[in-house]
């Protein structure tokens, strides 16, 4: 019969949502730029990048609706039968490869911190004129470790919303690994009970971050470790925020008889993925707010 399907890969029909998708994520980009570089207005000059909410709201809105679009096409694939044993494998492989790169990404701010704390003169040093400049800021240098936050400055403390934030996080990573296995064994009531639990979990470390970033006494271009607090907990925010989508995503698909023992690739990714937010966050934690904010005025 013409047009019969005789292998085991899916043929994707032509879609708009990766079209949206990058749209919306050029636009979030470029919102979170006009916010890097928004100056309030003053009495002698007006506001510069004032409209900056309105972009970055744009592209949040673009991007979520991106999230719950695509998410629908893939799920009616799954449900027709598309996915066959050799797609799921090959999106096992892409999840990973994914979730690989996004290391990578957190691994570079992870870099810039620990160098700037490290090295806090080695800019300074690279350009010195004459090596007699260079050894002097070397020497200068030694024990400057944990200097990102300079004399006088107050950081949040660690051991109070940030350490809180991480028992909720630790908390949803056991609810997530609850429902997995409730789903293993056939027990929609503890899979619903389990998604329920995480997202709220999700949400509330959402908004404890939020109320956060309100009381901090230091802003984003204030000096370089403000400016990789905030790049670094704020793309991890983010995180959050897509994998609570991925998770609320799941529950829709729980309350309309998705998801059976043996298939349900689509929750375990969602899973893996907040396991993967949720060390992200162990080493954020321990490194820019432990010993990152080490001696520093605490707020």
């Amino acid at each position: 019969m013409a047009g019969a399907k005789n292998h085991d890969y899916h043929i994707l029909d032509p879609d708009i949502w990766p079209l949206i998708g990058a749209m919306s994520a050029v636009i979030f980009t470029t919102g979170m730029v006009f916010f890097m570089h928004h100056v309030p207005a003053t009495e002698d000059a007006p506001a510069q990048f004032g409209f900056w909410p309105v972009v970055l709201g744009l592209g949040i809105a673009g991007l979520i609706a991106t999230f719950f679009g695509w998410f629908s096409k893939v799920v009616n694939e799954a449900q027709r039968g598309d996915h066959t044993p050799v797609v799921q494998l090959h999106m096992r492989y892409g999840m990973i490869l994914f979730i690989a790169s996004e290391v990578m990404f957190f691994v570079g701010w992870f870099w810039a911190f620990f160098d700037f704390a490290l090295f806090p003169d080695a800019l300074r040093v690279s350009a010195a004129g004459t090596p007699e400049q260079a050894t002097e800021l070397l020497t200068g240098t030694a024990g400057a470790v944990a200097s990102l936050v300079p004399e006088g400055m107050e950081v949040l403390d660690a051991f109070s919303l940030p350490l809180l934030n991480t028992i909720i996080l630790l908390c949803s990573g056991t609810t997530v690994t609850w429902a997995h296995h409730a789903l293993i064994h056939g027990d929609r009531e503890g899979l619903k009970q389990g998604l329920w639990l995480t997202i709220l979990l999700g949400a509330l470390f959402t908004a404890i971050q939020a109320y956060e970033y309100s009381i901090a006494p230091f802003n984003f271009g204030q000096n370089t470790y403000s400016s990789a607090f905030y790049m670094a907990t704020g793309f991890h925010g983010f995180h959050v925020l897509v994998g609570t989508i991925f998770l609320i995503v799941c529950l829709v698909r729980t309350y309309k008889g998705h998801f059976t023992p043996k298939q349900h690739f689509g929750f375990e990714a969602a899973a893996w993925y907040w396991h993967f937010v949720d060390v992200v966050w162990l080493f954020l934690f321990i490194a820019v707010y432990v010993w990152g904010g080490w001696g520093a005025e605490v707020h």
